[in-house]
């Protein structure tokens, strides 16, 4: 039976545990987190393509008994005026739901058959050829089979494997923060009335409420220099930034001052140049071909897992042949994400941008992007991969 290591227990390394398992492989997860993320931000599926692999991952239904419904995000002035409207078709998908719950249906779905290290992470990799030496944290080196990075955009086995993130991650000119859990999370809120309300001015978007999170904000900047895993600098960032800005921004800074669940981080794309795999280690979803709040992370993710594990199981494990045909197949697909920046659209820089943006939401182009989107992320032939390969 061969061995694999994958680091990073979110979307992606759960996906690639589930589907490994099934095909014979020897699955570790290993994750920096102490335990599983609770809560989080809302993410999205879109079209036949994402919902296919759930269905045949088994958990499309509870995926979809705690989805969090689509509603629409309402830009406004500072009087609270209605300027334009941003559809939940659009910004919710065909099917919404916490990051963490998605998280935690996979996780449950293969605790009992995979090993899961949390309040760990990996610190070397050596491809020996016949293996992969890995040196952790905390617990004692090991050497397995093939390692699989599904760590995020921040990859730490990018890094090792592949070089420094400043080769293969662009900053795209903007920040992002979620702040607080969303709304579903209070399971005393009706799910058809966490609307959003929005509004900006140049360079900055500020976003109270609705079902990505209670609060959200966005703003232009270079590249800034702060701990990511430091809560306190990332809220002073936020405070600092808005606060001269009117509207609800005074109240949700007040109340951002109480929040333990932040996350900061920048608008960016990891630009592999279509190559996610280096001898026995392989990358998959933001690690491989992440694009910041483009819309198709998580689909991304669920489907690289799948097809990477499906490509190793039909090749009997042979990593070269499985790793070629993943890179050709996904280096096709991840073009979905191709060179978007959330960024100026939704915060753009000038007073001009914003009524241009406000004018787009209401014509026709808008519906045409939508439908787009849902045609891009169905431009997938997926293979039915064998039930069950012998490794």
């Amino acid at each position: 039976m061969r061995t694999v290591l994958i680091s990073g227990a979110s979307v992606a390394g759960p996906a690639l545990a589930y589907w490994l398992h099934r095909y014979g492989f020897c699955v570790t997860v290993v994750e920096r987190a102490p335990a599983l993320r609770a809560g989080g931000q809302a993410v999205d599926f879109k079209g036949r393509t994402h919902l296919t692999v759930l269905e045949r991952m088994g958990i499309l239904d509870e995926v979809r008994a705690r989805r969090t419904g689509t509603t629409d995000l309402t830009f406004v002035d500072d009087s609270g005026r209605e300027l334009a409207v941003m559809s939940g078709e659009f910004t919710g998908g065909d099917l919404e739901i916490l990051r963490g719950d998605l998280a935690e249906i996979m996780y449950d779905k293969t605790a009992g058959t995979v090993e899961y290290l949390f309040g760990d992470t990996v610190t070397d990799l050596r491809d020996t050829g016949d293996g992969v030496a890995v040196r952790f944290e905390h617990h004692p080196p090991r050497t397995f089979d093939l390692v699989l990075g599904a760590d995020g955009i921040h990859s730490r086995v990018r890094k090792l494997t592949f070089g420094p993130e400043a080769d293969y991650v662009t900053h795209l000119g903007y920040y992002y923060c979620v702040a607080g859990e969303s709304r579903w999370s209070d399971a005393t809120t009706p799910r058809d009335k966490a609307a959003g309300l929005a509004h900006n001015t140049p360079g900055r978007l500020a976003v109270d409420g609705g079902p990505k999170a209670q609060q959200m904000y966005m703003f232009a900047a270079p590249e800034l220099d702060y701990p990511r895993n430091d809560v306190d600098a990332q809220r002073r960032i936020i405070t600092e930034t808005f606060a001269d800005m009117a509207w609800h921004a005074p109240r949700m800074l007040a109340d951002l001052a109480g929040f333990e669940d932040i996350y900061l981080d920048s608008i960016s794309q990891v630009r592999m140049n279509g190559t996610y795999t280096r001898g026995r280690v392989a990358l998959v979803g933001d690690a491989a071909y992440g694009n910041t709040l483009a819309g198709f992370g998580t689909g991304l993710a669920v489907v690289g897992a799948y097809v990477l594990a499906g490509e190793l199981a039909s090749a009997a494990g042979d990593h070269v042949t499985a790793f070629g045909n993943y890179d050709r197949i996904m280096k096709r697909y991840a073009k979905i994400a191709g060179n978007s920046n959330a960024g100026p659209f939704l915060a753009p820089r000038t007073a001009l941008g914003i009524k241009a943006r406000n004018w787009f939401l209401g014509s026709r182009f808008f519906t045409l992007m939508i439908k787009y989107g849902d045609k891009a992320a169905n431009d997938i032939d997926l293979i039915d991969y064998p039930q069950l390969v012998g490794v």
